[in-house]
């Protein structure tokens, strides 16, 4: 352990072992995955990004070994580690700099957002000389200003290659088209048991290949169409499982989308509707199933249902409110506002 930690001392690494792990240390060759706890802060102790926290779901980083991933000391420091050790490494800043980015890709991912979502589409050194924002103050500082790191891993897990599914974002491009029907139709299955949840997971996975293989076509032609093409209904099953799941504003933006490229997208309209309703948005909603009957006649049963539903939900509100109004303000309150 000794010769290992005056190897990374030799690299701009200080490791602090603070609970020693089991067994022998692995071989870590390329294709072996790894799971592992993270917590990245300043050297001040200023936390950027915890893995056990339950804004990051408490779950854990995995990493292919030798897979090339955007942050290479991850992949360096855990071959120092054996399974179930703690250890605490402060990092130079010439291992650090491309952290902002790998940062805001994992807060992305919590989000159920696009993992490059507000990245250019230029290399990473780049990126980092630029002046684009990614949303997060703490990663903007750090971009405009990069720093020495401190990065705390509980190494769980070390899986041999082959003893493991391989996660969608380490497949070959051609793994990924082979795959994208088979996690479509997973979500479909999860979704027909009622796990809405699961199922999610599944489209999300299946758009996530083809949004990086999208990514390495130009806009607009042939080939990029054909995946936007295929995208769109594991968008719209994604879509609902939001919906199902309460979380409307997401809804609302991924619809827009696709209205903004399908303008014709019933679907899209009929989801963007009941999340406008559900978030108090009258004039959209009416509007967006406007569109629905428009374009598809045989759906006004169902739009009006929607309209129905939505009416009723106001006139509820509108009275809990008049009712928290008159508590607070007393029987001449109605008389009051009449005057």
């Amino acid at each position: 352990m000794e010769e290992i930690a005056v190897a990374l001392s030799a690299e701009g690494i200080q490791k602090k072992v603070i609970s020693p792990g089991r067994g022998q240390l692995s071989a870590f060759a390329d294709g072996t995955k790894v799971k592992f706890h993270y917590r990245t802060s300043l050297l001040d102790g200023t936390v950027l990004d915890d893995s056990r926290m339950e804004e990051c779901h408490c779950k854990p980083m995995e990493l292919i070994m030798g897979k090339k991933f955007k942050l290479p000391v991850w992949e360096r420091i855990v071959t120092t580690m054996k399974e179930g050790e703690i250890s605490e490494f402060t990092c130079d800043t010439k291992h650090t700099a491309l952290y902002p980015l790998v940062s805001q890709s994992l807060r992305n991912i919590r989000a159920g957002k696009d993992p490059l979502e507000g990245q250019r589409h230029c290399c990473g050194i780049a990126q980092i000389h630029s002046h684009h924002s990614s949303g997060h103050h703490d990663l903007d500082e750090l971009q405009a200003t990069p720093k020495p790191l401190v990065f705390t891993l509980e190494l769980l897990q070390v899986l041999e290659t082959g003893t493991f599914q391989l996660d969608t974002w380490a497949m070959t491009d051609e793994e990924k088209m082979e795959a994208v029907p088979q996690i479509h139709e997973q979500g479909n299955a999860l979704f027909k048991q009622g796990d809405v949840v699961g199922a999610g997971e599944n489209y999300y996975n299946a758009i996530a290949c083809l949004k990086n293989l999208q990514m390495k076509e130009r806009a607009g032609d042939e080939h990029w169409i054909k995946l936007d093409v295929l995208m769109t209904p594991l968008l719209l099953n994604y879509c609902q499982c939001k919906l199902m799941q309460g979380q409307f504003y997401e809804v609302l933006d991924h619809c827009s989308s696709l209205i903004s490229k399908y303008d014709d997208n019933v679907k899209a309209y009929f989801k963007r509707g009941k999340a406008h309703a559900a978030v108090w948005n009258k004039k959209e909603a009416r509007a967006d199933f406007a569109r629905v009957v428009e374009l598809d006649p045989s759906l006004a049963p169902s739009v009006a249902r929607e309209l129905r539903a939505m009416e009723e939900r106001i006139r509820g509100k509108e009275e809990e409110e008049k009712g928290r109004y008159k508590n607070l303000f007393g029987d001449n309150a109605t008389a009051t506002t009449k005057d």
